[in-house]
């Protein structure tokens, strides 16, 4: 049997991704919304209630993130780009390790947490310091409308139509880490299929639409990753 060569990939990612690096998880018994309630940190209208209590959440995730290191899963994908002529990696992470272990074609559909958005004038600026009511606005000089640069639950993710595109063109379909939980980006997979991909998700533990893989792997993101991207790689060299 001839080994399958996968021509467009696209591979969403979530937080077990990251995990393996020390960045907690969301929704797991101990995750950040175990410890926090979404609705005050992570909504237009928490903001609007309390928008210090808002900061002061990104601020410590800010502060946390210094010096966290990319690990084998980031720097596996990354390879697979700068090897493969037709990757895109769409993330759910807000964290930057994908960046960091060498990755470029990459979508942050729920936005970036080294980064700051105008609520204002719509700028948006790489930060990577605190941020608070009186910040003032780099573009527009006013204080008090800087924000995370981050989606929150109630707002569009970023660049969809990118995404459908890329869904409705793409042979191969990956996701790693990701609970399936969260619309729009647990529709993916369903997109991804209708239009005649192969499915593969590679997870701790299966997902809540683990029904719309062919295929699924469970295991550390760390661990799996590596081998799924040389075993593409070698594929790749068979044709």
């Amino acid at each position: 049997m001839v080994a399958p060569r996968y021509e467009r990939i696209v591979i969403l990612t979530g937080a077990g991704v990251s995990a393996d690096s020390g960045i907690s998880t969301f929704r797991d018994k101990d995750g950040i919304w175990a410890k926090y309630d979404v609705r005050e940190v992570a909504t237009p209208e928490g903001f609007a209630r309390n928008p210090l209590r808002v900061h002061e959440f990104y601020n410590r995730r800010r502060r946390d993130s210094a010096g966290v290191e990319p690990n084998a899963a980031h720097v596996a994908l990354a390879r697979l780009e700068q090897t493969h002529p037709d990757v895109l990696v769409v993330t759910q992470n807000v964290d930057a390790l994908h960046e960091a272990a060498g990755s470029r074609k990459l979508i942050h559909m729920h936005g970036e947490l080294l980064s700051a958005l105008c609520a204002r004038c719509g700028e948006r600026h790489a930060w990577h310091e605190d941020m608070g009511l009186e910040t003032v606005c780099p573009s527009c000089h006013r204080p008090g409308c800087m924000r995370p640069n981050v989606v929150w639950f109630g707002e569009m993710p970023y660049r969809m139509s990118e995404i459908e595109n890329a869904l409705a063109r793409c042979d191969l379909f990956v996701s790693i880490g990701t609970s399936g939980n969260v619309y729009p980006a647990s529709g993916f997979v369903a997109q991804a299929r209708a239009h005649g991909a192969r499915t593969v998700e590679l997870n701790l533990e299966p997902s809540s639409g683990i029904s719309h893989f062919h295929e699924a792997i469970q295991g550390r993101a760390s661990e799996i990753v590596p081998p799924f991207v040389e075993q593409l790689l070698r594929n790749a060299e068979l044709m």
